[in-house]
């Protein structure tokens, strides 16, 4: 072959490659290689349930059923994912309550009524240090999902707390659990509540944010809880205010946010697979203030999710891990396709739906 063909044949690749949609998703699979090589411990190039830390679907994924996950075995978890072509709405998308919950505005304070430790623990700002957050409950605690007898859930890949020392170059820890699912995939309430806030996709890593308040009625929880849903593909013309049902659609999943390392305003990330960030908190009291696209409670502590779906005490972190290894696997309320509820007078579901194998 001649050179001036090779050049042509080169700079067509070059073209091609250029031209390509970025979907955020391309880098995937080396993605799950990565998170592959940090969960394997011991390094025998294969999970262990107790490496898997509980994070759910541990049997479904063992497709050979020898007690361990391969690599290949882990990236069932992302089949599919890469294609960005749903429609929106999705069929069936219920009505939402008509409305405006008053009790949103009047119960939202000034910042400065927060003291520092509630600020540096939840807002966790670039000077704050590690053990404020710690004190207002970002530990892990191995607490893991587990879903009904033959219904099809998402699971979670990067669990609550996870230490993200090996992303970000500096202690941190992930503040919340994060579920991956195909672009597009309807958020749902995870709760009767109100919304509070709503972030754009340049403000956080967290990317689109919806943020809901739950009153102890709403939960049958004895406080106030906070669930925040990130990365959304698109933000819902919600109202602050706006009141949902338990299951009504928040909004569509996709990969927003700025990049681990960006400030804001900086580029979306390229790498990040769609998912749902799943982040709560809890406070005694209803009033809240916001500081740096964060909703923090008045005298708020970080909830783990799993101490969430456990709907019964403790919900401190350091008593949940605390708690026996038999109540670390948590049973998970769900909403099926079909609108049926398991277990049926649940007041709190995952928030994706749940099919029935």
């Amino acid at each position: 072959m001649h050179n001036k063909s090779i050049w042509l044949l080169v700079s067509l690749v070059v073209m091609v490659v250029m031209i390509i949609p970025q979907t955020g998703f391309s880098n995937k699979k080396d993605r799950v290689a990565r998170d592959f090589r940090k969960a394997d411990i011991n390094g025998d190039n294969k999970i262990s349930l107790k490496e898997w830390n509980r994070r759910g679907n541990f049997q479904r994924l063992d497709n050979n059923s020898d007690g361990f996950l391969s690599l290949r075995e882990v990236r069932r978890i992302y089949k599919g994912h890469d294609k960005r072509n749903y429609s929106w709405p999705p069929k069936g998308m219920t009505k939402y309550l008509p409305g405006i919950d008053e009790t949103v505005q009047r119960d939202r304070v000034d910042k400065d009524v927060l003291n520092k430790e509630t600020i540096c623990g939840i807002a966790r700002l670039m000077k704050c240090k590690i053990n404020p957050q710690i004190n207002r409950g970002l530990l892990a605690t191995g607490t893991g999902p587990r879903f009904p007898e033959n219904v099809i859930c998402p699971g979670i890949d990067d669990y609550w707390a996870m230490d993200y020392a090996f992303k970000r170059n500096r202690i941190t820890f992930h503040g919340g659990i994060d579920i991956p699912v195909p672009w597009g995939t309807p958020i749902r309430s995870v709760a009767k509540g109100s919304v509070v806030a709503m972030f754009k996709a340049d403000q956080s890593k967290r990317g689109n944010e919806v943020v809901l308040r739950h009153s102890p009625e709403q939960t049958g929880l004895p406080m106030w809880t906070y669930s925040a849903y990130g990365h959304l593909d698109a933000l819902p013309k919600f109202k602050i205010g706006q009141r949902l049902k338990m299951g009504d659609i928040i909004g569509p999943t996709g990969n927003s946010g700025i990049a681990a390392k960006g400030k804001k305003g900086s580029a979306q990330s390229k790498t990040r697979r769609p998912a749902i960030h799943l982040a709560m908190f809890y406070s005694l009291t209803p009033q809240y203030s916001e500081v740096k696209a964060t909703i923090v409670p008045v005298n708020g502590y970080w909830l783990d999710p799993m101490a969430f779906y456990r709907q019964k005490e403790p919900f401190e972190s350091k008593k949940v891990k605390d708690l026996p290894e038999s109540e670390k696997s948590v049973a998970i309320p769900v909403l099926l396709e079909d609108g049926t509820t398991i277990p049926s007078d649940t007041k709190i579901i995952w928030p994706y739906s749940g099919r029935r194998d």
